[in-house]
């Protein structure tokens, strides 16, 4: 009999690490959005340069979540304090495991007292889902999962579109969309604007290292809504970004977006692993990179070793606390960009038209990840120092960026190692073909990498983090 929830897929595979390591899932898809609307060099150029528009109305699912113990069940499941987190507020929402472990993170918004939109990853809004399922809680939920990958032609309808409009020039375009002056908005705080005799709630957020807005509203409108942002931008060098590009921008302001969830061991998460179904995204996930381990543990992360220590408060009982607690005072692995060696960048595509020796790992730009979750080594010598997370190239900075982690003991400008590739040829995923590894010179920097988000941006996890 085929396997019908998680815990039976482990079961199964008899190992977490060879299931998720050899799993042919294929690439992750951005959907629906096209690669490219210019070219994702000159796309990326322009959230430096002059304003982008950004669609964010299909890769990422939804989860309402409203009732009179709505608060009750996500401060319960939140590293996060909900003091001062009124109606009109936004926020990181991060919950972990009851050993203190990562299960993803979303951006929680807080429409009224009792409603509650998130908006991210599957492995968040799973874990929210299992507990007001199971939790006794007075609450109703509501899911909009993300847009298929490969929709196969059908119709892709979302409850909201979600576009962002950042960059030196969004302010003057904000302003034109909404016919006079915008109303100032705090960081991560909501207000309304009005785009073609429309109300449209507005999030201030900053994903480019520039004020910006993020606008939503129901999907209905998204044509109109979307046509308006760029009739406001004509003249002000207005970018539409594709697919491509979209997920590099975090490479220069700092948020890696794939932790594993960390779900996979502990009798205590049985029976969420037996309430995941066998086709979820833990199930069908897959790791990469040339750090391998017996051990699927080896893979968690805590809060502080990502950047969201800074959240971690204990003024409040949530899942997890006592194992954080144990951990506050000790020293932590700690996040931070890794700047590739351009030379040994080379080199290895060199490898690609040599006929006659072994081909490196290929990477793909602007995005070189080939897994939902990567974990390649950091290395000092022969001891591993860290792990590199999410990589691409920045066309801004001339370089292969990555996010990670390193010891505490690695210091900012520090030469490491970071070895590219999967060892013995690589697995049986589909975005693996056969190759050798390689060593790549990398320098420890600062996280953002851009000096734009580092001092544009106001204190916030990203600043603090550094």
């Amino acid at each position: 009999m085929a396997p019908t929830n998680l815990q039976q897929v482990l079961d199964a595979a008899g190992n977490a690490v060879t299931l998720l390591r050899n799993a042919r899932t294929g690439a992750y898809v951005y959907p629906v959005v096209a690669p490219e609307f210019h070219n994702w060099r000159d796309e990326q150029r322009a959230w430096r340069e002059s304003a982008v528009l950004f669609d964010q109305s299909h890769h990422m699912a939804e989860l309402k979540v409203t009732g009179p113990d709505a608060e009750k069940l996500l401060s319960h499941l939140a590293v996060n304090s909900f003091k001062g987190f009124t109606p009109g507020k936004a926020k990181h929402f991060v919950p972990v495991t009851p050993a203190g472990h990562v299960i993803g993170d979303v951006i929680m918004f807080r429409e009224t007292e009792t409603e509650f939109n998130l908006v991210g990853r599957a492995p968040t809004m799973s874990w929210v889902m299992f507990h007001a399922e199971t939790g006794g809680y007075t609450v109703d939920v509501a899911h909009d999962p993300r847009s298929p990958s490969r929709p196969g032609g059908k119709p892709v309808i979302r409850r909201h579109y979600r576009f962002q409009v950042q960059g030196p020039n969004a302010p003057a375009i904000l302003e034109r969309l909404n016919g006079g002056p915008v109303p100032e908005i705090n960081f991560f705080n909501m207000d309304w604007i009005t785009v073609g005799g429309t109300r449209v709630r507005a999030l201030r957020h900053g994903m480019a290292g520039v004020p910006g807005l993020e606008l939503y509203g129901p999907y209905e409108d998204y044509d109109r809504i979307r046509d308006a942002i760029l009739a406001a931008g004509e003249g002000h060098d207005l970018v539409p970004v594709g697919s491509r590009a979209y997920a590099t921008n975090t490479l220069e302001s700092g948020w890696i977006p794939s932790p594993l969830p960390a779900v996979y061991t502990g009798e205590a998460l049985r029976k969420y692993r037996e309430w995941l179904p066998a086709n979820s995204y833990e199930a069908s996930g897959t790791i990469g990179g040339s750090f391998v381990s017996d051990n699927i543990e080896d893979y968690y992360v805590t809060p502080y070793e990502i950047g969201y220590g800074i959240y971690v408060k204990f003024d409040h009982d949530f899942i997890g606390r006592e194992a954080l607690e144990k951990i506050a005072d000790q020293p932590h692995r700690r996040k931070v960009t890794f700047e590739w060696n351009s030379d040994d960048v080379v080199k290895a595509y060199a490898t690609m038209f040599d006929r006659e020796g072994p081909n490196v790992k290929y990477m793909d730009w602007p995005l070189s990840n080939y897994a939902s979750t990567s974990f390649d080594r950091i290395m000092m010598g022969n001891r591993v120092v860290g792990a590199s997370m999410f990589g691409g190239y920045s066309y801004n900075e001339k370089r292969m960026l990555s996010l990670g982690m390193v010891d505490p003991d690695i210091k900012e400008n520090d030469i490491l190692t970071l070895v590219w590739g999967e060892p013995d040829g690589g697995t049986g995923k589909t975005t693996v073909e056969p190759s050798t590894q390689i060593d790549i010179r990398v320098k420890v920097s600062a996280v953002p990498y851009s000096r734009d988000a580092r001092e544009s941006y106001v204190e916030s996890w990203r600043t603090r983090a550094a």
